[in-house]
């Protein structure tokens, strides 16, 4: 099979799997700009190994491409090499060690312990890639509210608003602010579960995740979901003891504070969603009001495109 008809089969994929025609295009010219390359040092794209993304990686850097360019024709030969691999025509995906090792942002500290932070456009693929729709709404409302683990496990079909789209969480002592909102898209995933979930709760259990049991799910099950949905896409390595090379439920919760703060939002507001612990008897935090919090909220939480 040649090169651009494999490509074409790929992006014929892209949109079965919902991807936005206004990603497509961008696809193709990256994956154009590689097959030219491999052609010019004459090796074929199945024989494609850590060298030669380097020297890839190096000729890219040499033709003055930005940082950012760069980064994405490696995400998209990422999920490339994911299509190679389910379709059978190589056997590993060569492309996330050389992402980890040489495209890796780290903060300017330094720390060899950072957490590991993810893009947006990684959020989304870890959320479609993920086929469960249990395990979907899970990863989305973590992303999306990022409330802890134990608060989401809690969590009961009766503390969900599909109207307002909020949701009250159960009082514990971490957490000062129980109200946290949600966007459409996270709105759309739950009731889709929702439904699957009233034809499986044989048990009339009154959880919002229920598990394969029919019981409340677990940390552990919270926890396979994540990371199993990160190591699918290449984001998760569990044989790595650094905690960069792994992804946990709590790196959700990073991903939430670190994308509002990008977006702009005050950091009172992002304070009082993450339920932080007040440290005044009498704070500011006590003055914001929930209409102008869901706002902020609404303008600042990335958009995923599910």
């Amino acid at each position: 099979m040649g090169v651009v008809v494999v490509i074409a089969a790929y992006l014929q994929d892209c949109e079965v799997r919902g991807m936005s025609p206004r990603s497509l295009p961008g696809y193709k010219s990256a994956l154009k700009d590689f097959s030219s390359y491999l052609n010019y040092i004459k090796t074929d794209i199945i024989d494609v190994d850590k060298n030669v993304l380097k020297s890839y990686l190096e000729h890219s850097r040499r033709r003055g491409l930005s940082q950012r360019s760069i980064e994405l024709t490696f995400s998209v030969l990422s999920s490339y090499y994911e299509y190679l691999v389910y379709e059978g025509l190589v056997s590993s995906n060569p492309v996330p060690a050389i992402r980890k090792r040489y495209l890796r942002r780290y903060k300017d500290n330094g720390d060899p312990h950072e957490r590991q932070l993810i893009s947006v456009e990684d959020a989304t693929r870890m959320i479609k890639g993920e086929p469960d729709i249990r395990n979907k709404a899970i990863l989305i409302l973590l992303f999306k509210t990022g409330m802890r683990r134990n608060e989401l496990i809690t969590l009961d079909v009766s503390d969900v608003d599909l109207i307002e789209n909020r949701i009250r969480l159960k009082p514990t002592g971490k957490r000062t602010n129980r109200t946290l909102f949600m966007d459409d898209e996270a709105a759309y995933i739950l009731r889709r579960w929702l439904r699957v979930r009233e034809g499986v709760n044989r048990k009339k259990e009154t959880a919002l995740f229920i598990s394969s049991w029919g019981n409340r799910i677990s940390r552990n099950d919270v926890s396979q979901a994540v990371t199993n949905a990160a190591e699918r896409v290449g984001l998760h390595n569990p044989q790595s003891e650094r905690m960069e090379d792994r992804f946990s439920p709590h790196c959700c919760r990073h991903w939430f504070t670190t994308h509002l703060r990008r977006a702009g939002m005050r950091r009172e507001f992002i304070q009082e969603l993450r339920g932080d612990s007040r440290r005044e008897a009498i704070d500011i935090y006590d003055h914001i009001d929930l209409k102008e919090l869901k706002e902020a909220y609404m303008a600042a939480i990335p958009q995923l495109g599910i």
